[in-house]
């Protein structure tokens, strides 16, 4: 690819609106689009472009899960490293002020669920989630 990096336009997974305290689904990637289907595990990339309006919240998280057969789910993980033991445990991104984040997650799967949800009180919420799909 000579160092370009080839994608699939942005594909809205949450239209922005008030969060609630329990993960919410969005649109799952790798399904049934636009009368086709996308080949999400021809990428190794998933960028999340997400808005967050605070509110009243302390904090929002979102959970990135991954799939090969659209029932089973396996979520994200972090790896600490310390005295060369590895320890992974279930990821899940906290945001904790408004703006416009962009996370960059590497996979290779063929299904993507990305669920939100907010911390505290929701009043005044708000958050949206476009999804690309990115191979280098």
């Amino acid at each position: 690819m000579n160092g370009a990096i080839d994608y699939k336009e942005p594909v809205t997974v949450r239209t922005a609106a008030i969060l609630t305290n329990d993960y919410v689904a969005g649109t799952v990637i790798g399904g049934e689009t636009t009368g086709e289907k996308s080949k999400t595990n021809e990428y190794n990339q998933l960028i999340l472009y997400v808005t967050f309006t605070i509110g009243s919240l302390t904090s929002a998280q979102i959970k990135v899960e991954f799939s090969n057969d659209n029932s089973t789910y396996y979520q994200e993980t972090a790896m600490s490293i310390s005295g060369g033991t590895v320890t992974d445990t279930l990821a899940a991104h906290t945001i904790a002020a408004t703006g416009n984040y962009r996370i960059a997650i590497p996979m290779n799967d063929r299904y993507v669920k990305i669920s939100a949800k907010g911390t505290g009180t929701v009043t005044g919420s708000s958050m949206g989630i476009k999804a690309v799909l990115g191979v280098n």
